[in-house]
């Protein structure tokens, strides 16, 4: 026969059990929602410009010449008070190809524009959609909370696809 063992230990470990747990919890969900802060504010650096254009530049670019990390070209303005421009720089990623003409809105400073549109808002949120990918796994894993990790990857991987689909 075990002894038993008395009612203090027994609570003592039941409330060391409940620490951990608690730790556990608050841990995996501070880092959760730090990933997503981060792919918020990467995300911001450009979904602002795209997403709040009223007194911004508008205008298209046709893209003539590109490099390792930008592409450049004319800017032609659309919005009123917007200035033609001989050279203007956007990034060159995915979205940009030589020889096309994209709409984009000219950031503060006047030499560096963002794609606008659908495709514009979609790209810019690219790394929060990562973010959501990998807080998934951090909210189904570490906090145990398998449905709503299932929803944050579902969302990234919607906002990811869409992006990829429209560009």
């Amino acid at each position: 026969m075990i002894p038993a063992m008395p009612a203090s230990a027994t609570s003592s470990r039941q409330a060391s059990v409940l620490a951990l747990r608690f730790g556990r919890l608050a841990a995996m969900g501070t880092v959760a929602a730090l990933i997503l802060i981060a792919g918020v504010w990467a995300s911001w650096g450009s979904a602002q410009y795209v997403m709040l254009t009223k007194g911004r530049e508008r205008g298209t670019i046709a893209v003539t010449r590109c490099g390792d990390d930008i592409c450049s070209g004319p800017y032609t303005p659309v919005s009123a008070g917007s200035k033609a421009r001989g050279r203007v720089v956007i990034d060159n990623t995915v979205a940009v190809r030589k020889g096309r003409t994209y709409t984009v809105v000219v950031e503060p400073g006047g030499g560096e524009v963002v794609r606008s549109g659908p495709a514009g808002i979609l790209y810019s949120w690219v790394p929060f959609g990562g973010a959501l990918l990998l807080a998934s796994v951090v909210v189904a894993g570490g906090l145990g909370r398998t449905r709503l990790g299932w929803v944050l990857a579902g969302s990234g991987v919607v906002l990811l696809t869409a992006a990829f689909a429209v560009v």
